[in-house]
């Protein structure tokens, strides 16, 4: 997801340390980075102490502080609308035998990586990458000295910063040259019943152990190599489901191409999400795509459009993705800004997308969308679930500090908003309340089905255990967490810490791998730092 500001951290327990209730381990010791098979320098997103080997600069000398100031500057953008997405798409050609060929050299110049010497104990991706840390330790890095105050008596200077505000200026495609989708009919209006559903007793929070990262998934020296290969070199979130039988979809956020900068989106060749395929069962030993969906040679495509004007549609972000029958959906936020403090966005709307040729080219639907209204919409971060005829929509307002509430639709009527139930006060209660005679109907509000926080929330049925199984962003606590529940609406077991935030800073997310068992969670982090996604894996009792 593409951000202002550093986001949130959460952070992982590694095999070689469990932590309990959300307490931090100590840094592990010193290793060089990983690599992949191939030899190419990867990412390690576990907390670690420096280089021994490398001196402990000098503080620098205190300088004077000077105050800066940002003054808000317009900044008029014009636009078109409606948005015509790019669905240009190539049957991509079978990936090269060797896994360490590339299958583009005019992209990486011509530059060959099979015959990388890996220097002894280098840690590999994927699996053995992250062992107990090494014995050495590292000197304690000298803390920087405060800024020195300006000398008494002397005014300080004040340094005005530009800071560009802008101004969304939409202009309407006309005239008889120009094509594109049009909204189709609405979907008739109709009035589910009100059913009870009253809470489930308690189950039995998840005892978590064994929690370590397997594979990097994605960017320079992952195991897909996917900055050679598709040209993503940076992205985030990883959000999973199964296809069909025998394959899972990827979907990543906001991508970025060559230019990549350790420390947050950069680059070029900016796309708001793209999209793998994997058939790779051995999830112990990480998880290879098969593809990515592409508008040319060696190039993952754009597939949910987005205006990109900040204040209007900055970017459209997947949050979960599912299929019924051979169509595909996904569901998304609108986001019109991203806040300038961590964890927060504003979004227009909460919508859902459709694809019927296997998720190579996506439709935004007209009629389900979830409005922002005043910032109070509560269905605006969704996962959205199949199970037992219903789909089962888990929603939060935007950015990461809402509540969490629950709707269901039978799955012949996903498209239509008007057939969605919202679980309100024990009861699967219509989202529109007619008026009395005379007046105006209102939408209802849903009941929030867990105490807390939660953000960027993932969840499945696990049909072994009989059980809802759901994996969320606590950042009151810090900490991505692990529920279980009998039902969708709860009531849902105590949270079992999955990540802390200081063992892999800058750390979030954590989307259900839909192949997890009973008792082998596997599931995606992305890390903010390196703006990259790895898989990892937790034992569950």
């Amino acid at each position: 997801m593409l951000r202002r500001a550093a986001v949130v951290v959460a952070s992982v327990v590694t095999a070689v340390g469990v932590t309990q209730g959300g307490a931090a381990a100590d840094p592990l010791g010193w290793l060089p980075a990983p690599v992949n098979a191939c030899g190419e320098a990867g990412l390690d997103p576990v907390a670690r102490k420096a280089d021994p080997k490398i001196p402990v600069p000098p503080a620098p000398p205190a300088e004077p502080v000077t105050p800066t100031v940002q003054v808000p500057v317009p900044k008029v953008v014009p636009f078109y609308t409606p948005k015509q997405p790019d669905k240009t798409r190539i049957s991509a050609a079978p990936l090269p035998a060797d896994p360490c060929e590339n299958p583009c050299p005019e992209l990486t110049g011509g530059v060959a990586r099979t015959d990388i010497p890996i220097p002894p104990g280098t840690p590999v991706w994927p699996q053995d990458s992250l062992p107990p840390g090494s014995a050495e330790t590292a000197p304690t890095p000298q803390a920087a000295p405060a800024p020195a105050p300006a000398p008494p008596g002397e005014v300080p200077r004040v340094r005005i910063v530009e800071d560009p505000e802008t101004i969304p200026v939409p202009l309407s495609l006309l005239g008889p040259d120009v094509t594109g989708p049009r909204p189709g009919p609405e979907p008739p209006v109709v009035h589910p019943p009100v059913q009870p559903a009253p809470v489930s007793r308690p189950v039995p929070a998840p005892r978590v152990h064994d929690v370590f990262p397997v594979t990097q998934l994605t960017g320079p020296g992952s195991q897909n190599r996917t900055d050679s290969r598709w040209q993503v070199n940076d992205t985030d979130l990883g959000i999973m489901w199964e296809t069909r039988p025998g394959q899972v979809a990827v979907v990543f956020g906001d991508t970025f191409g060559q230019g990549f900068v350790d420390g947050g989106p950069s680059g070029t060749d900016w796309r708001s999400n793209v999209l793998a395929f994997s058939s790779d069962h051995d999830l112990a030993h990480g998880m290879s795509f098969d593809s990515m969906v592409s508008d040319r040679n060696c190039h993952a495509a754009e597939v949910l459009g987005s205006y990109k004007v900040n204040n209007f549609e900055m970017t459209v972000i997947p949050t979960s993705g599912f299929a019924l029958g051979d169509r595909q959906y996904l569901s998304y936020m609108s986001v019109v800004r991203w806040s300038k403090t961590p964890g927060k966005w504003w979004t227009a709307y909460g919508g859902l997308a459709y694809s019927d040729d296997g998720g190579q080219t996506w439709d935004q639907d007209a009629y389900a969308r979830w409005d922002n209204i005043f910032g109070q919409g509560q269905f605006q971060v969704t996962a959205m679930v199949p199970h037992d005829g219903y789909v089962y929509m888990f929603g939060t307002p935007n950015g990461r500090f809402g509540s969490l509430a629950v709707a269901r639709v039978a799955q012949d009527d996903v498209l239509n908003k008007s057939a969605y139930q919202y679980w309100v006060d024990g009861f699967w209660r219509p989202t529109w309340q007619p008026a009395a005679p005379g007046g105006q109907g209102i939408e209802l509000s849903a009941s929030p089905v867990l105490s807390g926080v939660a953000g960027e929330v993932s969840v499945r049925f696990d049909a072994a255990a009989g059980q809802w199984e759901m994996t969320c962003l606590d950042v009151s606590r810090n900490v991505i967490v692990l529920r279980r529940s009998a039902t969708p609406q709860g009531l849902w077991s105590d949270p079992a810490t999955l990540l802390n935030t200081a063992d892999y800073p800058a750390g979030y997310g954590g989307f259900i791998h839909p192949w997890s068992t009973e008792h082998e969670l596997y599931f995606t982090v992305s890390e903010w730092g390196h703006y990259n996604v790895y898989l990892l894996h937790a034992g569950i009792d």
